[in-house]
């Protein structure tokens, strides 16, 4: 079974071609190649909580450093942690990869 990418579980409408688009346009964490397959997610659709300027609450998220304490509280990431297991990738080595 395919692992739901966070576009695919929240149903923000900000993947590509998505229906929110027009509005908040496309988000980064569906375009981000450089975590591509991280969490065996597309692009960063498994690590969201460290790119910056992704849809939570209706609105666009600033900073890696202002929303991580509410992303590791949300549903998707609880969901991500507990299907990858020990092969869970860390927000360090993820950060890494953006740098």
């Amino acid at each position: 079974m395919a692992k739901l990418n966070c576009w695919e579980f929240k149903h923000c409408g900000r993947e590509p071609g998505g229906a929110k688009t027009a509005e908040f346009g496309v988000c980064p964490a569906a375009t981000e190649v450089r975590v591509d397959g991280v969490n065996d997610g597309a692009n960063g659709g498994r690590c969201c909580w460290v790119i910056v300027g992704t849809l939570c609450g209706g609105q666009v998220q600033g900073s890696f450093a202002s929303k991580v304490s509410s992303c590791l509280k949300c549903d998707f990431n609880n969901l991500v942690v507990k299907e990858q297991g020990n092969e869970l990738v860390y927000i360090k080595t993820i950060l890494e990869k953006l740098k």
